[in-house]
């Protein structure tokens, strides 16, 4: 793999730099328990938009038991997920969509590379492609294993209803 094919040539990173941990990230991201799907933000690049997570796997995931037995393999929903909370991350500590949450708006061209499984740091980066505030942002995103893209793709990302969702304002 050539470091060009890398949103962030993850040998320049310094992954003992943590720019914020678990704590830091629960002031931007609404996730917890099972779904807090990273442990540390360690590289931001506010002029590209762009940033690198990572989610240390372990043997106590919740989906190791099930998924599958005997053979653990990270669900990619699960990573999916975790590029969510990277790309979720940046939108809010940046207000790429203003103060709205952010969610799922949609998934392109994903592709699935390599398996990851628990004892694996699965690097999760993103950038952004294009943001029409407040209404869109979408970014390239790869999971990375060493120096392995196990996923990539993009990701859309829309601001969610959260009054309509909590009940606290009329519906249709």
């Amino acid at each position: 793999m050539v470091a060009k094919d890398f949103i962030i040539d993850p040998d320049t990173i310094d992954f003992d730099r943590v720019i914020a941990d678990i704590h830091e990230i629960r002031k931007y991201n609404p996730q917890r328990f099972e779904m807090e799907q990273l442990t540390a933000i360690v590289h931001e690049d506010p002029e590209r938009v762009a940033c690198v997570g990572y989610k240390d796997i372990t043997h106590d995931e919740f989906w190791v038991r099930g998924h599958m037995p005997g053979m653990p393999l990270m669900p990619g929903v699960v990573m999916l997920e975790a590029v969510a909370q990277v790309c979720c991350y940046t939108s809010h500590k940046y207000k790429l969509l203003g103060d709205s949450m952010v969610g799922f708006g949609g998934l392109e061209e994903v592709r699935f590379r390599e398996p990851v499984v628990p004892g694996n740091r699965l690097i999760v980066m993103c950038e952004l492609l294009k943001l029409r505030k407040p209404y869109l942002l979408v970014c390239r995103f790869q999971g990375i294993v060493g120096r392995n893209i196990v996923v990539d793709g993009q990701l859309k990302g829309i601001p969610i209803p959260v009054d309509v969702l909590k009940g606290n304002a009329p519906t249709r």
